[in-house]
């Protein structure tokens, strides 16, 4: 798997960590910077790792500030990027499975390099679980590159918000949790 990773200035020797962790699992890594710990702005390498990602050079992605939030929130400005802020293992899984995040956020002055690395290892070895009703409503909300996404429609959800109402989606957490469950079990 190819990873692309950046970081902003505050927390490059956690990128360079992450990086040599990342290759000692087997896998390739484009390390787009920044390089070193003069101050930077982390919008232009959550857009370089980002890019890599879009235009196939790299599978997935994990950018890295000093929250997660900064990088993390603009490298989903990028059209096609699903970027997820992650601060624990769970999140890593289910910003994968459920979500198919094609990047991950983290804090480097929050999380600890150990944790990181557990984090950023579950991210790269789960598996997107889809459906056709997760990825068409994700998709809705993209919209074409014309399309305001629904933003100005105050009845996007209304049909979704029907089924609720009439009970057809209060079970479904729990049957998908339970199909993952006995999946694993096998």
């Amino acid at each position: 798997m190819k990873v692309s990773i950046g970081c902003d200035h505050i927390v490059t020797d956690k990128k360079d960590e992450m990086v040599n962790f990342i290759e000692s699992l087997g896998h390739e890594v484009i390390d787009n910077g920044t390089y070193d710990y003069e101050r930077t702005h982390y919008p232009i390498y959550a857009k370089k790792t980002a890019e890599r990602v879009l235009n196939g050079e790299a599978d997935v992605g994990v950018v890295i500030c000093g929250t997660g939030v900064g990088i993390g929130a603009s490298s989903n400005k990028v059209k096609g990027i699903r970027s997820a802020l992650v601060r624990d293992v769970t999140t890593a899984v289910h910003a994968k499975e459920d979500w198919n995040a094609n990047i991950i956020g983290v804090g480097g002055r929050i999380v600890g390099q150990g944790l990181m690395e557990e984090i950023v290892e579950t991210f790269l070895n789960t598996d997107y679980v889809p459906t056709a009703e997760k990825e068409s409503l994700i998709q809705a909300l993209e919209g074409p590159k014309d399309n305001d996404g629904g933003l100005n429609d105050e009845n996007f959800f209304d049909d979704l918000l029907e089924k609720w109402d009439r009970g057809e989606y209060h079970n479904q957490r729990e049957e998908l949790t339970w199909e993952r469950q006995n999946k694993k079990q096998r």
